[in-house]
């Protein structure tokens, strides 16, 4: 699978591709190994590296119109990441709010919470933006866990609930 990695300004990031379709997106900590072959990215990945520069220097992006493979991954997963998209950077969402939003009892914010730790693209499809009911930062399965999360909240200046 393709990929190419850049330096940012929270650490090295990387983008993966196959064809018209981002696969994946690697926060710092989770760059392609040395063995992974990288390549020169076509144009439309080299603009999606600038979006990711303009917006960790507080140009927001809202990265819905990417190309995402999402025919790899669950219809459930699908769902929960589409959804977490309408979250805007500068705000946070609960999990429960994610389910009510998909039509799931409440207890469904479990699954959720699943469905956003297989999350292949972290930042783009902005999971860390998704916090406990009481506002509380509860788990990341990105590198650096929920201080990651922390980290990128007060980037995009979020007010926790």
């Amino acid at each position: 699978m393709p990929s190419t990695a850049f330096d940012t300004k929270i650490g090295p990031c990387a983008l993966y591709w196959e064809g018209d379709k981002l696969t994946g997106f690697g926060l710092p900590g989770n760059r392609p190994s040395r063995d992974e072959p990288t390549e020169e990215p076509p144009p439309w990945i080299s603009a999606l590296v600038e979006r990711v520069h303009r917006h960790l220097a507080g140009d927001w992006q809202d990265f819905i119109d990417l190309p995402y493979a999402f025919d790899r991954i669950p219809e459930f997963t699908r769902e929960v990441l589409l959804a977490t998209l309408a979250v805007k950077a500068g705000h946070t969402a609960t999990y429960g709010a994610i389910a009510a939003a998909l039509g799931q009892p409440p207890a469904a914010s479990r699954a959720v919470g699943a469905a956003l730790g297989a999350n292949p693209w972290p930042l783009l499809i902005p999971c860390h933006r998704i916090v406990a009911a009481s506002g509380k930062l509860t788990g990341y399965s990105g590198p650096g866990g929920v201080d990651t999360k922390a980290r990128l909240l007060a980037l995009e200046g979020a007010s926790l609930l």
